[in-house]
């Protein structure tokens, strides 16, 4: 028996989001269409998949014991995709690369050197930019390959990999501050400080502290700001060796610092080339 590929995503993307109206916007379709895509597959497989007596259509016990199934038959076809393109071999002319400043220069740049070489009449784009906004960067089409530390969840139109090397997270604040001098902070005494907190265009509101914020999408631009004395940070490691001056103290705080994994993602709806996958197979590689 044959399913569309259509009416598989659909069921997924409804899955994921928690109604049809949702998938449909993720889509880019109707409504009607999610909806009548979702019936024909229920129709195939002779079962129903969703109890669509709630205000928002549920899962029941035979579309759980599908999903599963319907999700391997996804993955299958996508890795199906992606052999096609390394067999093609019809390198694509341009390649855009989004990077997290958690993720240290050095791992990046002998692949640079490596891949300058290798692809040397390929137009490289370098971009940078955190958590959410890589994934929508990737999912807008706007890069192909991404780089950022490891989300909660995320999309099933993106494939995600786990890169062997990390990186390492801690509470900095300037020198000068009377924090810098305590033998241990508690998180009580650091939200009466101001935090500088990392916010991205794709979710703006990250204050985890509870306490006064200033904020920036560039971590960055959240190092210059302690290095100014407005506030603690939570920073990468390398990037305040690298760039801070030596004016910020790491705090001793309980629970950090933190080590963070870090994950490289692509689109699975329009996959890279060889040169991307030649990327990515590279910072799979790395430790």
């Amino acid at each position: 028996m044959n399913y569309s590929p259509e009416s598989l995503e659909a069921f997924l993307q409804a899955v994921e989001t928690g109604s049809f109206s949702a998938a449909a916007r993720k889509l880019k379709k109707s409504q009607s269409t999610v909806s009548s895509a979702i019936a024909n597959l229920e129709a195939d497989l002779g079962v129903t998949l969703f109890d669509r007596q709630s205000r928002q259509p549920a899962l029941t016990e035979q579309g759980k014991h599908v999903l599963p199934y319907i999700q391997s038959i996804v993955a299958a076809s996508e890795r199906l995709n992606e052999v096609s393109v390394r067999l093609a071999g019809n390198v694509e002319p341009r390649l855009s690369f989004v990077l997290s400043d958690v993720w240290q220069t050095t791992h990046h740049e002998s692949i640079l050197q490596r891949f300058s070489q290798r692809f040397p009449d390929i137009e490289f784009e370098c971009l940078i930019a955190e958590d959410e906004d890589v994934i929508d960067l990737i999912q807008i089409g706007r890069a192909h390959v991404g780089v950022l530390r490891v989300q909660p969840r995320y999309p099933l139109d993106v494939t995600v990999a786990r890169l062997q090397v990390g990186a390492e997270m801690a509470i900095f604040i300037h020198r000068q501050h009377e924090l810098a001098h305590l033998p241990m902070v508690e998180m009580d005494t650091l939200q009466t400080v101001r935090q500088l907190s990392l916010s991205t265009f794709t979710d703006p509101m990250r204050n985890k502290s509870g306490g006064p914020m200033w904020s920036s999408p560039s971590l960055l631009m959240l190092l210059e700001m302690a290095e100014q004395g407005f506030g603690w940070g939570i920073l990468p490691r390398w990037l305040v060796e690298q760039f801070g001056h030596d004016v910020l103290q790491e705090l001793p705080v309980a629970g950090w610092p933190q080590r963070i994994d870090v994950d490289v993602l692509w689109s699975n709806k329009t996959p890279p080339g060889p040169a991307g996958r030649w990327m990515i197979d590279q910072l799979r590689a790395q430790n």
